[in-house]
């Protein structure tokens, strides 16, 4: 190893991935080698300075940790979900956080004397797939994590394109069922209304009448045969391939790759929307469509490269 790359390896920084349920953090050194991680809980109903409390909170244990075990932090990066001015460092609006025009960058910065990078939560995620995971050797794809909401990535040699106001990428809020139902944004219909886990499972609910019942579980009693579940499973899968086609036919990605915790359902996910997303093309190629390879971590690990790549640590896939 040259004294270059080694010394590039030692360079350590902090990662912070907040969510609206749960902050993830974590030390890292290299090209994404994790030190140490930890998570805590946002409790996001608390109000938006307390989130912010917590999340410097959080990043002072990160810190703490870093220089204990010899390394002290030399960056941190920092990602958000919602519509985010990476350039300016701002948390334009996110509806999970309750924030509006948070100047996120410059208060951890000023809080830890580091210079901090600061991104898009999806954005990162795509951007570690795109050097450490599915994404890896390809030109053109989109990384779609499918959870509380739905969003996507679009990745082009390895960069994700951020928009001209900071809110490329919000496929959940494509108009899939027009005047379906009420969504977050003020539209109806909006496909995170059908395919994301929170709809699936509250859509269950009102079918049903049975409470708490994940995403998840519909997936297992559709595949028991339980009518209900069947129909709503189905509704979303045509829902998200109805909203990919659109998207395959403006940007003909190489691939698609899902993430979040439905694509967890593995083929009975993949292998009807692969049906029905090739029905709907006809002069479009279609797509690979793949698992992301790391799951939830995708997020805080994209974190930590856009850290590294403050430091000039910046290898390509």
């Amino acid at each position: 190893m040259s004294e270059q790359t080694a010394a590039s390896v030692d360079r350590s920084v902090i990662a912070l991935d907040v969510g609206g349920t749960q902050i993830k953090g974590g030390v890292f050194t290299g090209n994404g080698t994790v030190q140490h991680s930890e998570q805590w809980l946002t409790r996001a109903e608390r109000g938006p300075n307390a989130v912010i409390d917590t999340i410097l909170r959080c990043a002072d244990e990160l810190a703490g940790l870093a220089t204990r075990s010899g390394r002290p932090a030399e960056a941190v990066g920092i990602v958000v979900p919602g519509i985010v001015d990476e350039t300016a460092g701002i948390a334009v609006h996110s509806t999970n956080l309750a924030w509006h025009k948070v100047p996120m960058r410059h208060t951890l910065a000023k809080h830890l004397d580091l210079p901090v990078a600061f991104g898009h939560d999806v954005r990162a995620g795509g951007l570690a797939e795109a050097r450490l995971g599915a994404g890896r050797g390809c030109h053109s794809f989109l990384f779609v994590p499918l959870g509380t909401g739905i969003a996507a990535a679009v990745m082009t040699d390895g960069q994700a394109l951020p928009g001209a106001h900071g809110s490329a990428g919000e496929l959940g809020h494509l108009v899939v069922r027009p005047g379906g139902d009420p969504c977050t944004c003020g539209s109806h219909g909006c496909l995170e209304t059908l395919a994301s886990a929170s709809a699936i499972a509250r859509r269950y609910t009102h079918a049903t009448g049975e409470p708490h019942v994940t995403a998840q579980e519909v997936d297992r009693r559709a595949q028991a045969g339980d009518p209900e579940a069947t129909r709503i499973w189905g509704e979303a899968i045509e829902a998200l391939a109805d909203g990919l086609a659109t998207t395959v036919t403006l940007l003909d990605p190489e691939r698609i790759i899902l993430g979040g915790g439905l694509a967890k359902a593995g083929e009975t996910l993949f292998a009807p929307l692969r049906t029905a997303l090739t029905q709907r093309l006809t002069f479009q190629h279609a797509p690979q469509l793949l698992p992301a390879e790391l799951g939830h971590q995708a997020g805080c690990l994209g974190s930590a490269l856009l850290a590294q790549d403050l430091l000039g640590n910046h290898s390509r896939p």
